[in-house]
């Protein structure tokens, strides 16, 4: 009987305990599946709005729109007004709107986290991203979650598309959307301010849609974007310009004589002040020179203006009766904004400011990298300003759409690198992962055309003739590199370019596997095998340093 109530009472105990084990494997079963569900929602979310690169009418609307840009912002509305967001609406956000060719983002960095630091929920809209389209739009600092962005993102999306038939099958182009999505975002989610980042220029930019901002920045301006904004600095600062409004105060950074002159003129049009900032050096804080959490000397300017920008904005939240920084305006001239004494958070802020992929610096044992997404003449001069080293030098370079690659590199001659490594905005060869990083606007074959272009250029450069010979670089891969030189090499990715580069010597690349070469290939990496360090520049376009950060830092693929 003993031996009998032993037997029960283990029967009833081991049912309970598979009953147990069941019931948990049953809820990790539904757990994982959930976040399989997720997932695949957030990838569809990343995959649907790649289609608005490559829809035909949002094509046709970019193309037609180049020829009328007044139509820009009249579209704009209309789509908005889809999306369920008027523009009264964005009147409450308490916007900063933020131009220029050089700095802007990083002014716009400085500013939200001086302005985060004084315990404000801020929103952060900004392009483009590096590794994750979510870096776009940013709430208190950090991209939105994958969650949250995929929550809203079929929000309004399934809005546009729902109303698309009414409107002659139109859906926004991809930034347009991305722009009434940061919006939303920030509507939803009650930020006391949203710092926004105009795309390119700033009269026809589809940000322009904002009627009343709290106050309005300009960095530094320069060439770029020649056939949408015009070839000269005067036809770009009017652009730039566009997004004065009238009565809301203004601040730039010092300019160049013809460009000023075109912003006062501007200024005066619009009945909007303008105030040009002082050196950084000017503002006198308690703890001596600031500190800037981002390298270069250039960031200093950026710096100032984002100074004014944010205690403007403290004024006019702090105290909305006064008018600041100055209480009057004579409509006539530009002028000289005052230095004030930076608080203890505003200094903080500036020193803990970090905007990745704008001179930044990550070291991975012995490999040193400098990553600078500089893509106009000036920001390459001030990105070699920045770099300076004496090890083994191995220059990553690859620049896009209608820019100077050819003077951008003859800047970078005085370096000496030891090799000029060239590569597409091609994070690997397997592309079915990197739905954030897709252009579909450039075909495989002129990305790598393009690449062969700057090789030629840099070999050209160096006065080292152009031998039409070409190795294959990659076993079974293409034929991509010129046989004469061993310091110009081509790849046919990012990942396979720095596998070369590293040698083995990068822990985390390393765990990607090992990138098989031809021995004369990988004969000629013998100094990067035997140098004490590895210094690698990699500039030119913000989408290389996005590309080769998402293999360099994991974190930013999360």
């Amino acid at each position: 009987m003993w031996l009998n109530v032993r037997l029960n009472l283990f029967s009833e105990c081991h049912c309970v305990h598979t009953c147990k084990l069941f019931s948990a494997y049953k809820t990790f079963i539904e757990k994982l599946f959930c976040l399989f569900a997720s997932w695949k929602r957030s990838r569809d979310a990343i995959c649907t709005l790649n289609t608005l690169q490559t829809n035909a009418s949002a094509l046709e609307q970019v193309r037609r729109e180049r020829c009328n840009p007044q139509v820009q912002l009249q579209a704009m509305r209309g789509f908005l007004e889809r999306a369920g967001i008027t523009v009264e609406e964005l009147d409450h956000l308490n916007i900063i709107h933020v131009t220029g060719t050089k700095g802007k983002g990083s002014t716009c960095a400085f500013t939200e986290q001086i302005l985060r630091s004084y315990g404000f929920c801020t929103g952060f809209y900004s392009s483009p991203h590096l590794v994750q389209v979510r870096e776009r739009i940013r709430i208190n600092g950090q991209p939105i979650g994958k969650e949250l962005f995929t929550k809203y993102f079929w929000q309004v999306y399934g809005r546009l598309y729902e109303t698309k038939d009414a409107h002659g099958g139109t859906m926004p182009a991809y930034f347009r959307f991305l722009t009434i999505l940061a919006f939303h975002v920030f509507l939803q989610e009650k930020v006391d301010l949203a710092v926004i980042e105009v795309g390119i220029g700033g009269a026809y930019d589809c940000t322009n849609i904002i009627r009343r901002p709290w106050v309005c920045g300009i960095s530094s301006l320069g060439i770029d974007h020649t056939q949408i904004l015009g070839d000269t600095t005067e036809k770009i600062a009017w652009q730039k310009g566009g997004i004065f409004k009238s009565g809301v105060p203004a601040f730039t950074v010092k300019q160049p004589e013809e460009a000023m002159a075109v912003l006062k003129d501007r200024a005066k049009e619009i009945s909007c002040p303008l105030w040009v900032c002082p050196e950084l050096e000017d503002y006198k804080a308690d703890c001596g020179p600031l500190h800037l959490g981002l390298a270069g000397k250039h960031q200093r300017s950026n710096a100032s203006l984002a100074l004014q920008l944010s205690h403007t904005w403290l004024q006019k939240r702090c105290l909305p009766d006064q008018s600041f920084p100055s209480t009057h305006f004579d409509n006539t001239s530009i002028l000289q904004a005052t230095p004030f004494k930076p608080t203890p958070i505003m200094v903080k802020g500036l020193a803990e400011t970090e905007w990745h992929g704008r001179n930044q610096t990550l070291k991975h044992g012995a490999v040193t990298y400098f990553l600078d997404g500089a893509h106009t003449m000036r920001s390459m001069q001030a990105c070699l300003q920045w770099f300076t080293e004496t090890a083994a030098q191995v220059l990553l370079f690859n620049a896009t759409g209608e820019r100077d690659s050819a003077a951008m590199l003859k800047l970078l001659v005085p370096c000496h690198f030891d090799f000029a490594v060239f590569c597409p905005n091609i994070t690997e060869a397997i592309t079915s992962c990197n739905a954030d990083q897709q252009n579909f606007n450039v075909s495989v074959e002129n990305m790598l055309t393009r690449c062969l272009d700057n090789e030629r250029s840099w070999r050209l450069h160096h006065s080292l003739g152009d031998n039409q010979g070409t190795q294959l670089l990659i076993e079974g891969g293409l034929p991509l590199i010129s046989e004469k030189k061993a310091d110009t090499l081509v790849f046919p990715c990012i990942l396979s370019a720095l596998q070369w580069i590293t040698q083995g010597r990068d822990a985390v690349l390393a765990a990607k596997g090992v990138l098989a070469v031809k021995p004369n290939i990988a004969a000629k990496a013998a100094l990067l095998r035997s140098a004490a360090e590895i210094h690698v520049l990699i500039t030119g376009s913000l989408h290389l340093v996005g590309g080769a950060l998402k293999h360099l830092d994991p974190e930013s693929s999360k």
